[in-house]
């Protein structure tokens, strides 16, 4: 099957070139858009979990050859944590490519770290599996860029760095507002937005509060980062 436009731009985004363009194609279809057994990115999110690990624990071992693996673990959790993957996505611009079903577009699925997260993942597997290991190693550490040497302060819990952040500015603890909730009771999305009194404000969606507050902080630190820059 030929790429589409959006696709092939987005492949060439990505720096890889697809010997089975099918498998670009499995990784960018959410199960809302499935249309049978194995033509979602379900399966391929499963290994692209396992490739991106495998190449964190690596960089990391090859960044800092003191470390012991105390000080290593909370960093790959932060190099690997769905929010970072989403983060990743949205950087790239995969939620515009991704193929979702009716339902899930209208629940605002292109914006949801979920659905982001499995996606960059299963776009690695696709590398991998038409590829290989390097160069899904290759593309995995391009789309991360200078993460892996800044991971340190990304490794603290979120809403305790943003908490910490307001703080030594004298101001009041941030405060989480949940903007939404949405989806079935076994599955549920929320929508939560985390607020300074300065008005500065970001909100992201999880399938839990704690996750979806965790990565409103994240996003919100994001946001006054560049703008302290």
């Amino acid at each position: 099957m030929k790429l589409s436009s959006e696709l092939s731009a987005f492949s060439a985004k990505l720096g890889y070139a697809f010997s089975e363009p099918d498998l670009l194609i499995r990784a960018v279809t959410h199960p809302s858009r499935s249309s049978g057994v194995r033509s979602d990115n379900q399966r391929l999110e499963f290994l692209g979990d396992r490739v991106l690990g495998l190449v964190m624990a690596e960089a990391l071992l090859e960044a800092d050859l003191d470390a012991p693996e105390g000080s290593l673990a909370p960093r790959f959790n932060a190099l690997v944590r769905k929010e970072t993957c989403a983060s990743v996505a949205r950087e790239i611009g995969l939620g515009d490519v991704l193929r979702l079903g009716r339902s899930e577009m209208k629940t605002g699925g292109r914006r949801k770290d979920a659905a982001l997260g499995d996606a960059v993942e299963a776009v690695i597997a696709a590398v991998y599996r038409d590829g290989g290991f390097e160069a899904a190693k290759d593309v995995v550490l391009r789309l991360w860029g200078d993460r892996i040497h800044r991971v340190e302060a990304d490794a603290r819990d979120a809403k305790t760095a943003l908490q910490e952040w307001a703080q030594a500015r004298g101001m009041t603890p941030p405060r989480y507002v949940e903007l939404s909730r949405s989806g079935p009771d076994h599955a549920p999305e929320f929508t939560i937005a985390a607020e300074l009194e300065t008005g500065a404000k970001a909100q992201a969606c999880a399938g839990s509060k704690r996750q979806a507050e965790q990565a409103a902080a994240s996003a919100l630190l994001e946001q006054l980062e560049k703008s302290d820059a």
